[in-house]
C-alpha cells in the first residue's frame, strides 16, 4: 500500500493529476491594426509623349476612346510606356496600354 500511496504521490507532484491544475487567464491580445478597405490610388499627371497620337489611334483601332488621351507614364528615352483610359467605346471603363520602342508602339 506504500507504494500506492507514493506512485499517486508522484503522479500529483510531476502533474498527472487534473485536479491540481488550473487554467491560467490567457494574455491580454495585443490591438491589431485595421487597414484600408481600398488601398489609395495613386495617380500619374498626364504627360504627352512622341508616341501619344500613334497610341492614340491603337486604341482606337481596339474600341476604346475618350478622356485625355494616351498619356506617357515613363520616363522619355528610347523604350516608353503609354496609359489610356477608356471612357468610351466598347472598352468602357478599361485602360489600354502599349510600350513603344524607339517610336515602334506595341499594345500591353
Amino acid at each position: 500500500m506504500s507504494r500506492l500511496a507514493l506512485i499517486c504521490a508522484a503522479v500529483a507532484v510531476l502533474g498527472g493529476c487534473s485536479m491540481f491544475h488550473r487554467q491560467m487567464p490567457a494574455a491580454p491580445a495585443a490591438p491589431v491594426a485595421v487597414a484600408d478597405p481600398a488601398p489609395a490610388v495613386e495617380t500619374i499627371p498626364f504627360r504627352m509623349g512622341v508616341s501619344s497620337a500613334t497610341v492614340e489611334k491603337m486604341a482606337k483601332q481596339q474600341g476604346c476612346t475618350g478622356g485625355q488621351g494616351a498619356g506617357l507614364i515613363t520616363e522619355p528615352g528610347p523604350v516608353e510606356v503609354y496609359r489610356m483610359r477608356c471612357e468610351d467605346g466598347q472598352m468602357r471603363g478599361k485602360v489600354f496600354m502599349a510600350r513603344c520602342e524607339l517610336r515602334q508602339c506595341r499594345q500591353m
